[in-house]
């Protein structure tokens, strides 16, 4: 990617996975569906069940080829996220609440202004963290070994 394309990603996100947009340009504009993917590094999203293409695929010894429907990834402008109050697309703003949670709201006319719950989905772990140290992990009395000590220099390399 060259430094032109770098220079307009989008740097704060506001739609994430698993929320129900609403598609505002396209051939599948109106309709609403639940975000199954966000590219980052393209400023695109997949939304489950729209924009579909007939993708031919060749094939191969392991898996047959044919004509297949797929969901094509749709750029993120084109879609936004749906009022959970009203049923309308809005944009999403950031606020605090009085005890200090971050949370998404609904802006723009002709909105509610309510909270936009964060998805389910995210709160589901892909690959659980791993409970045990494995082989190729650092064993805990060597990363509370102290190494350097400030007052007498002890531990600095020479350079």
């Amino acid at each position: 990617m060259g430094w032109k394309a770098a220079e307009k990603l989008i740097r704060h996100w506001k739609i994430l996975r698993g929320d129900n947009v609403m598609i505002i340009r396209g051939k599948d504009k109106g309709e609403t569906g639940t975000i199954k993917r966000v590219i980052r590094s393209q400023n695109r999203v997949i939304v489950e069940g729209k924009n579909l293409i007939k993708k031919h695929i060749k094939g191969g010894p392991d898996h047959e080829g044919g004509i297949f429907t797929v969901e094509a990834p749709l750029h993120a402008s084109n879609v936004q996220v749906v009022d959970p109050v009203t049923g309308r697309p809005c944009k999403v703003g950031v606020k605090y609440l009085e005890d200090g949670t971050k949370v998404r709201v609904a802006r723009g006319t002709g909105t509610s202004g309510s909270i936009i719950p964060r998805p389910e989905i995210l709160k589901i772990r892909t690959t659980p963290r791993p409970t045990t140290a494995g082989p190729k992990d650092t064993p805990m009395g060597f990363v509370w070994e102290q190494t350097y000590d400030a007052k007498t220099g002890k531990g600095m390399p020479d350079l």
